[in-house]
């Protein structure tokens, strides 16, 4: 494929770069990502996979755009108060990069849909703010085989690890499952410039994937305290071999089974104090 002149211009600066260049820059052309969830940190991982080219973008989201969305959600308006985040989304990446293609789910994810909407994607970012939510991605993306960014923020912190088959742990083998004594992001608060931060870093993660570029966040757990600015990573190490989803049992997990842990009892949370993960 030949580029426009167009695309020749948007793209002169990642031309320059050995680790992407033009074949890497095709490479992305021709990428399908998905992003599930089109709130804070979705509205950054959108906007810079979209402005670095990727050709194929999915954005899953059941909710409207509210007022209390604004102060950290920059990919959508005032104006687009009471639409749906996935329209108000790509609305925004289309008119950022019009040569990209964008497909929509206007819906949550569920056990029911979940195989159906991630398996055209190469990679998948988890964006979402419910634990539950979170656990229902990395146990269907484990079991699929599928790579996959993590993220979560709680008032002024924010993590991320990424999931790739065979390289390192996933989301369970760092916590377990959902924390019983979540608080609500209502209760506990959150700063809009982290999960903008923490966004940049699962689209930053993407790209490397697709290009097969630099090293990725498996195994460890990258975190941001924004009060001090002082990041750290943790090293998690390969899958538990009693994790039910990567470790050796994963043949009996099923999505099904565990029905009940997926369903949303609240709207976010953070890990309980000592844990040393917080979402």
């Amino acid at each position: 494929m030949a580029f426009s002149k167009e695309q020749a211009q948007r793209f002169a600066r990642h031309f320059v770069l050995k680790e992407i260049g033009v074949s890497g820059q095709k490479q992305l052309l021709q990428s399908r990502v998905l992003v599930i969830g089109a709130g804070a940190l979705g509205s950054a991982a959108l906007l810079y996979l979209a402005a670095a080219g990727v050709g194929e973008i999915g954005i899953a989201d059941g909710d409207r755009v509210e007022l209390s969305n604004l102060s950290r959600q920059i990919i959508h308006r005032q104006e687009e108060l009471g639409t749906l985040k996935t329209e108000s989304a790509k609305k925004a990446l289309l008119g950022l990069n019009p040569d990209i293609m964008v497909h929509t789910v206007p819906e949550r994810v569920t056990p029911d849909n979940i195989t159906s909407v991630i398996a055209p994607y190469d990679f998948v970012l988890d964006c979402t703010d419910r634990f539950e939510t979170k656990f229902l991605i990395n146990d269907a993306c484990v079991l699929m085989e599928k790579p996959y960014s993590h993220a979560g923020v709680v008032r002024f912190e924010g993590q991320a690890m990424t999931y790739v088959p065979g390289c390192g742990g996933c989301l369970r083998c760092v916590l377990g499952g959902v924390p019983e004594n979540a608080v609500t992001c209502a209760e506990a608060g959150v700063l809009g410039t982290i999960p903008g931060i923490l966004g940049c870093v699962q689209a930053t993660e993407a790209i490397k994937f697709l290009l097969g570029a630099g090293e990725l966040l498996t195994g460890r757990v990258f975190s941001i305290d924004g009060l001090t600015m002082r990041t750290r990573t943790i090293r998690i190490g390969p899958a538990r071999e009693d994790c039910p989803v990567c470790g050796k049992g994963r043949t009996s997990f099923s999505l099904s089974e565990h029905r009940a842990e997926y369903e949303p009892a609240c709207c976010g949370g953070s890990v309980p104090e000592g844990s040393g993960f917080s979402l």
